[in-house]
């Protein structure tokens, strides 16, 4: 029996690429879901495999037991509803990657490995959603808080709470650092009225 020609053999190598699942093709990427009044799924960022935006909160739907509902429109799907809450005129859910709401639909964003992607619901004003906090580490022992719009722009939050554990702090604003000391164990995060709550970190 000839054995197949190169040009065989790479005809039938694209056959089974395109009959791999489209999870063959997905990024290691972390996902969060803040809902209308607390975080539904992972604070701290869980890390899953997704292909895009829509697949990344189909997978915390299934770690987390989640409920989401998905609505086909003439520009695509899109997600009416998570947990207890549906969209209204003026509200609703939408989503960031690496704190940036793109312009297309969930199902169309590609992600790459090491993305975040957020999902939230949001109150839409005159100049769009509300802002979005992101907490990160910075000297020892101390945390800087970020407020994004929606171009991924850094935007001032003033009224800023940090929470470490169950304890608050005094209200401050975005782009100062804070220096709690010791809470070992403890998750940090922060919050302010008008901006979707922080991520947690230790």
């Amino acid at each position: 029996m000839a054995q197949p020609s190169t040009a065989q053999r790479l005809v039938l190598v694209l056959v089974v690429l395109f009959m791999l699942p489209a999870t063959a093709f997905a990024a290691t990427v972390k996902v969060r879901v803040e809902g209308k009044t607390q975080t539904l799924f992972g604070p701290t960022e869980i890390t899953v495999t997704a292909s895009n935006a829509q697949d990344a909160i189909e997978q915390a739907s299934i770690l987390g037991e989640l409920y989401y509902h998905v609505t086909q429109s003439s520009f695509g799907p899109y997600i009416d509803q998570v947990g207890r809450y549906g969209g209204s005129a003026s509200s609703g859910w939408v989503f960031k990657v690496n704190d940036v709401s793109p312009p297309v639909g969930a199902d169309k964003v590609t992600l790459k490995d090491g993305d975040r992607v957020l999902w939230y619901y949001a109150d839409f004003g005159p100049t769009g959603g509300p802002p979005t906090l992101a907490v990160k580490s910075a000297a020892k022992g101390c945390y800087t808080a970020t407020a994004f719009d929606d171009a991924g722009k850094a935007a001032t939050v003033t009224g800023l709470t940090w929470h470490i554990g169950s304890k608050k702090s005094a209200p401050g604003t975005t782009g100062t650092s804070y220096c709690p000391g010791t809470h070992t164990g403890l998750l940090v995060r922060a919050t302010a009225t008008g901006a979707v709550r922080s991520n947690a970190v230790k």
